[in-house]
């Protein structure tokens, strides 16, 4: 399934917002992505109604297992961009900005070259 750039984003946040804090508020994405309180709450709508996530009694945000899958990915390509953007000289800052716009439209082939090229050095 096609899932959007800013739903992959907001997985994503979610994930490392649960890494860093145990819990996930929409208040919290908010705050990670710099968006509006309504934007979250529409794009939870959605993420919920599709699957990807859970909203309990208190508000936390669990991922499920399909919205996890998805995070990871994303996750993994942030993290393997952002050292091989900064293993070639970019600022770590630029790199990290960087492989945000480039880990949603890069295909599997091209970043699993790049895994394993940063993987050897």
């Amino acid at each position: 399934m096609k899932i959007q750039k800013s739903a992959e984003d907001y997985l994503e946040s979610m994930l490392m917002l649960k890494e860093r804090r145990g819990y996930v508020r929409s208040i919290d994405v908010a705050n990670e992505l710099g968006v509006t309180k309504p934007s979250v709450s529409y794009a939870t709508k959605r993420l919920k109604e599709n699957g990807y996530i859970l909203i309990d009694e208190n508000g936390h945000i669990t991922l499920t297992d399909a919205g996890y899958e998805i995070a990871a990915r994303i996750y993994e390509r942030h993290q393997v961009l952002t050292a091989f953007l900064t293993k070639i000289g970019v600022d770590p800052a630029l790199a990290a900005e960087d492989a945000c716009k480039i880990e949603h439209d890069m295909c599997d082939e091209t970043f699993q070259k790049i895994k394993a090229h940063v993987e050897k050095i």
